[in-house]
């Protein structure tokens, strides 16, 4: 089968979820795993923008360089996935589960990370302008040179998190814990005259 045969076929089998408590699709008559079919997506180039994949089991998941544009990720378990480069814009990310994961230049511009879970995750270099990060759970995460700007980080927790060089101007600050966060050279924490 071609290349383009493929991948037809696999954007077709991508949207034939059995049951979501199965964490299996059918995908040429077979039953595989949601993960496999996922990196199956991304090694084919398939677009996976607005996909609903809210709660779901995607840990370990290696979606590097993925499009998931507006996707709906919510409520996801996404521990120790590799999102390295991948296209997050306007996705829905809320209450997802995403410790240890690695996020580094990501484009998450948009989306909504609210209540999310990122402990020890690795944003360095990753969009975030414009992002809903409201009560989101940030300790230790590693946000070096993170474009933050306009962010909503109402109530955030940033403890421990490296935020060197990252570009907070204009963010909502409001409540945000910063307690043992490495600020240098951080824009948007200088004191205003």
């Amino acid at each position: 089968m071609s290349a383009t045969g493929r991948s037809e076929r696999l954007n077709r089998s991508i949207l034939q979820i059995r049951h979501r408590l199965t964490k299996e699709v059918i995908f040429g008559g077979e039953a595989v795993s949601l993960q496999r079919l996922l990196e199956l997506a991304v090694i084919s180039g398939v677009n996976l923008s607005g996909a609903d994949l809210s709660a779901q089991d995607l840990s370990g998941v290696a979606l590097a360089g993925a499009n998931l544009a507006g996707a709906d990720l919510s409520k996801a378990n996404l521990v120790s996935a590799d999102l390295t480069a991948a296209n997050l814009s306007g996705a829905t990310i809320a209450s997802a589960d995403l410790c240890a994961a690695t996020l580094r230049e990501a484009d998450l511009s948009g989306a909504d990370l609210s209540d999310a879970h990122l402990t020890n995750a690795n944003l360095a270099w990753a969009n975030l302008t414009s992002a809903n990060l409201s009560e989101a759970d940030l300790q230790y995460a590693n946000l070096l040179g993170a474009r933050l700007a306009g962010a909503n980080l109402f109530e955030c927790i940033f403890t421990g998190a490296n935020l060197s060089g990252a570009d907070l101007e204009e963010s909502c600050l409001m409540g945000t814990h910063l307690g043992g966060a490495n600020l240098a050279w951080t824009k948007g924490m200088e004191p205003k005259d």
